[in-house]
C-alpha cells in the first residue's frame, strides 16, 4: 500500500472530513499540522504547485489535491487502486 500524508490544520473541518473517511477506510496516513509546524508550509505549497490551503493529500508521490478531490477519488472507485500503486 502506498503512504499516505496529509497536510493540516487543527481548525479546518475539510481536514477532518478528510481524515474521517481516511480512517473509515482503514487507511494509515501521516498528519502535518502545519499551524504547529509552520516551516512545513512552504514543503507544502512546493509539493502542491502552489496550493496554500489545507488539507493537501499526497498518496505516496501523487498529489490527490484537496479533500473533495479526495471523496471524488474514493466515489468513483479510483482511491483504493492508487494506494495500491
Amino acid at each position: 500500500m502506498q503512504s499516505v500524508e496529509i497536510y493540516t490544520s487543527p481548525t479546518c473541518g475539510f481536514c477532518h472530513a478528510a481524515k474521517r473517511l481516511l480512517n473509515k477506510k482503514g487507511i494509515p496516513f501521516a498528519e502535518i499540522d502545519i499551524l504547529r509546524q509552520p516551516d512545513r508550509r512552504l514543503e507544502m505549497m512546493t509539493r502542491a504547485n502552489g496550493r496554500r490551503s489545507v488539507p493537501q493529500i499526497f498518496v505516496g508521490e501523487t498529489h490527490v489535491g484537496g479533500c473533495d478531490d479526495l471523496f471524488d477519488l474514493d466515489m468513483n472507485g479510483e482511491l483504493d487502486s492508487l494506494l495500491a500503486g
